[in-house]
């Protein structure tokens, strides 16, 4: 509707100009087009002017004679136009280029309408930029994805809980919680298993940590300790290893003359798991 002002404008230039364009009802008497100058006609009390619409497509007409009015900014155009089309199935391909409206705003106020529907009648009544309402709708379509991304998560890897979910019985930041602690216990008992057959490569003879979890003898994730320990252990032995090559070459050219005064001098000052070290060392050179 127009403002008051402007309907009294409106209302005085019917009355001293008459009414230029007849208000259209259909053939039920329903308007379609023409709410202002019926408002202005009662202003001005002068009898209005009706005609009857006999085409096949009123919803064109109400998209063609109200849509695009001169007074609208092209975001409330694009939102009234993708609101329309929601329920009429026009094609907005075929308004954008009969109207010359941007496609690329007609797509974002098409994605205000679905994700941001609160912000779609703001923007048709101009109270808020088409602009700021995608990026608000944007922010809501990313949120819609990542539940509907949890929502399929739990349908593929936990359908009972995706049951108590849609069910009511149980928040879907708590399912999710519930599988993601599902999965690091499976991957646990994968990883024991694997470690039970390195220590049986490594020699141990004690019980399978498994069967020691399962048991109740030790928690699962005791069991699992393992892993790091073995793991730990290995890089402090290659640690170890690195530091004996590095002063190799000093070793092996005393290890030949062990008889010589300064080898004598050398041994009598090491400790005894290095004096033992030597003695393992000398057959392989």
């Amino acid at each position: 509707m127009l403002s008051q002002d402007e309907l009294l404008d409106l209302a005085e230039s019917i009355k001293t100009e008459g009414q230029h364009r007849p208000i259209v009802l259909d053939a039920d008497g329903v308007l379609l087009d023409g709410r202002n100058r019926l408002a202005a006609c009662e202003i001005a009390g002068i009898e209005p002017r009706f005609t009857t619409y006999t085409g096949s497509n009123p919803t064109a007409l109400i998209l063609s004679n109200n849509v695009f009015r001169r007074h609208m900014s092209k975001g409330q155009e694009a939102m009234i136009t993708a609101m329309a089309c929601s329920v009429s199935g026009c094609s907005l391909r075929d308004l954008a280029k009969s109207h010359g409206l941007s496609r690329t705003r007609l797509s974002a106020a098409n994605v205000v309408l679905k994700y941001a529907p609160e912000l779609a009648e703001q923007v048709r009544i101009g109270a808020f930029p088409l602009d700021a309402a995608y990026e608000a709708a944007l922010e809501s379509k990313a949120k819609a994805a990542a539940i509907q991304e949890k929502r399929d998560r739990l349908a593929d890897h936990a359908p009972d809980l995706a049951r108590q979910v849609s069910g009511g019985h149980l928040a879907l930041d708590d399912a999710i919680a519930t599988l993601e602690e599902r999965q690091k216990q499976t991957r646990i008992r994968k990883q024991i298993a694997e470690a039970d057959a390195f220590r049986i490569a490594d020699g141990h003879t004690a019980p399978p940590l498994a069967q020691l979890a399962t048991q109740g003898d030790i928690t699962w994730n005791q069991a699992h300790q393992y892993i790091t320990q073995r793991r730990t252990a290995i890089h402090h032995t290659q640690q170890a290893i690195e530091q004996a090559a590095q002063h190799w070459i000093t070793i092996r050219t005393l290890i030949p003359r062990p008889d010589t005064a300064f080898a004598r001098e050398v041994h009598a000052g090491l400790s005894s798991e290095a004096r033992e070290l030597t003695a393992h060392l000398t057959p392989l050179t």
